[in-house]
């Protein structure tokens, strides 16, 4: 059985990326369009424009074209969009990366995608020159100054601006315009590329499940080298007209003072911080009355923590669900759902609901694999077309490798990742479902659940529990076992001041089995 939304069908485009995101923006020429959160650097829609032509010019002058690969290893800085347009502009892949993985992750990847040119941040050139002598890449920009790298105003302050009939012949839908990396929490990140098309059809569901009105302004601190940074934050606001608001780096009190300086309308969100913005006290320091509307992505948003921050704060919240491979699949809007379901399929977006043994299409109510489909969906892994074929079906559908089901209203509700399902004693037991209990504990300001090896059991659920003050094990597991069936309960329980997320708030499981 195939699910649809309510919303209808959109038409997406057949045009290159960069064209159909400016395609009003010389209208609003003189609209903020990326602002650093400091104020030390700021570009107009009129000057962001400019800059990419101008870039995009200097870029052929290297023989830079369709099929080349330029990285970008920086954090969420006001250049950023200029220089991932001005590499789409000539046809060129734009691979982002994570400026936290080390020497030896990013020269796998960038051996993988082939890069030529690096642009880079003022703090990571050291890094930046090291990756350059161990790959293929030939030249260094620099966002900023820094000695043996190119200037970024070089780039865009020199060389003539492209005529906008210079650009080469892009096919939408075959071109691949973005190289991201899956999480890599199941194994080696894979690259998962994303065409012209796709990115279209992902900034054209977000800007209708989603929408933002010309001027409103975004704090975008979700990282631009991840899916959710890169289309639903950086991007679907470009498209829309919306100021982006930057940040290099997440800290509680200047966050909390630029949605207050900068007059935030909208903020793009990781559960983490909806839990900072629900119950810690920096809150009430600060005035954030211009809070329209919040949109939680990258992990599973707790009904609870939602509604408390709509009445902290006064605004709408709701969340999306998707994944690198096929972002904003879902979006629950504020109101008019079911706690804890990521609502209703966007626009363009099948789903089906299978047996994850049998492959058997179930129908509402019944718990199975969640898969999707439509022109958002990714091209394939690079140089992978074994692990490709493992998750995109002939027909088209994207396995997504998430344990859920739909409702009879045809809202999704993902319960957990299959393969992270702790098997105790033969009953599936979800860790989502233990963590979303334990979060409800007044000690408890974060929570991460595995299955542990058992002799007797096959696995056990052991809990990792930050805490606001000394609390007995026993009061924990209590609290659990009070509110879940006997086979779900916590086994055991450890204390520990952190708990290790991706830079969009996912549970880092590997990692704490590893040191279980």
């Amino acid at each position: 059985m195939i699910f649809t939304g309510p919303r209808p069908r959109l038409p997406v485009p057949d045009t290159p990326f960069t064209s159909y995101v400016f395609r009003q923006a010389e209208r609003y020429a003189e609209l903020p369009a990326a602002v650093d959160h400091s104020g030390a650097r700021s570009y107009t829609y009129g000057q962001m424009i400019s800059a990419v032509r101008g870039m995009a010019a200097a870029l052929r002058a290297r023989d830079l074209g369709k099929g080349d690969v330029v990285a970008i290893l920086a954090p969420n800085v006001p250049e950023y969009p200029i220089v991932f347009h001005a590499v789409a502009a000539v046809g060129g892949t734009v691979v982002v990366l994570n400026p936290l993985d080390t020497v030896d992750e990013l020269t796998t990847l960038l051996d993988e995608a082939g890069a030529r040119l690096l642009v880079t941040s003022p703090s990571a050139v050291a890094k930046a020159h090291t990756l350059m002598a161990r790959t293929k890449v030939t030249e260094i920009v620099v966002l900023g100054e820094a000695d043996g790298a190119t200037p970024f105003s070089a780039l865009v302050g020199h060389a003539p601006p492209l005529a906008p009939d210079a650009g080469p012949d892009i096919e939408p839908a075959a071109d691949v315009v973005a190289l991201l990396h899956s999480s890599g929490t199941t194994g080696h990140p894979k690259g998962v590329m994303l065409t012209h098309r796709n990115m279209i059809a992902n900034v054209l569901q977000t800007s209708e499940v989603a929408p933002l009105e010309r001027g409103e302004k975004v704090l975008a601190v979700p990282p631009f080298h991840h899916a959710f940074g890169l289309i639903m934050v950086m991007n679907a606001t470009l498209l829309q007209g919306a100021t982006l608001v930057t940040m290099e780096r997440f800290e509680p009190e200047a966050y909390l003072k630029a949605i207050q300086d900068h007059r935030i309308t909208r903020l793009y969100v990781v559960p983490t911080i909806a839990v900072l913005l629900a119950r810690s006290p920096l809150v009430d320091r600060y005035d954030l009355s211009s809070l329209r509307s919040i949109v939680s992505g990258g992990a599973a948003l707790d009904p609870e923590i939602a509604r408390v921050c709509r009445e902290r704060l006064g605004c709408a919240i709701g969340q999306g669900y998707g994944l690198t491979e096929a972002l904003v699949s879902f979006m629950q809007h504020d109101g008019g759902v079911s706690a804890g379901s990521v609502g209703h399929n966007s626009p363009n977006v099948e789903c089906k609901v299978v047996d994850a043994v049998t492959g058997e299409e179930l129908g509402p109510g019944r718990r199975g694999e969640v898969l999707v489909r439509g022109p958002h969906v990714m091209k394939g892994y690079l140089r992978a077309p074994e692990a490709t074929g493992q998750v995109l079906e002939p027909d088209g559908f994207l396995r997504t490798g998430d344990l859920g089901y739909m409702d009879e209203n045809g809202e999704l509700f993902v319960v957990d990742r299959i393969k992270e399902l702790i098997k105790y004693k033969g009953q599936q037991v979800s860790p989502v479902e233990l963590e979303a209990v334990l979060m409800t504990h007044p000690k408890v300001v974060d929570a991460a659940v595995i299955g542990v090896p058992d002799d007797e059991a096959s696995e056990i659920p052991k809990a990792f529990v930050v805490v606001t003050e000394p609390t007995p094990p026993k009061e924990i597991t209590a609290f659990v076992a009070a509110r879940v069936a006997p086979y779900k309960k916590i086994r055991r329980v450890e204390f520990v001041d952190r708990i290790p997320r991706t830079p969009v708030g996912k549970i880092e499981r590997r990692a704490l089995k590893e040191n279980s």
